[in-house]
């Protein structure tokens, strides 16, 4: 499967893409996966508001969708 992730993605539109990554989301602390906020929140600002680096996400999200 091939996908571009970027850091302005919509969590929620990944979450389409494969329900595979949650494990990814959750990883970084994001366990809220079903609250409106995943569905309207960019990769970039969920990572801003969970201390994390959101270019590792990215990393870690594009490796998976090369693997598929």
């Amino acid at each position: 499967m091939s996908v571009k992730i970027t850091k302005d993605m919509i969590i929620g539109d990944v979450l389409d893409l494969d329900p595979d990554t949650a494990p990814f989301f959750l990883e970084m602390g994001m366990h809220c996966l079903g609250c409106p906020s995943s569905r309207g929140e960019s990769i970039a600002e969920a990572c801003a508001v969970h201390g994390v680096d959101p270019n590792e996400l990215v990393s870690k999200l594009s490796k998976h969708f090369e693997n598929k």
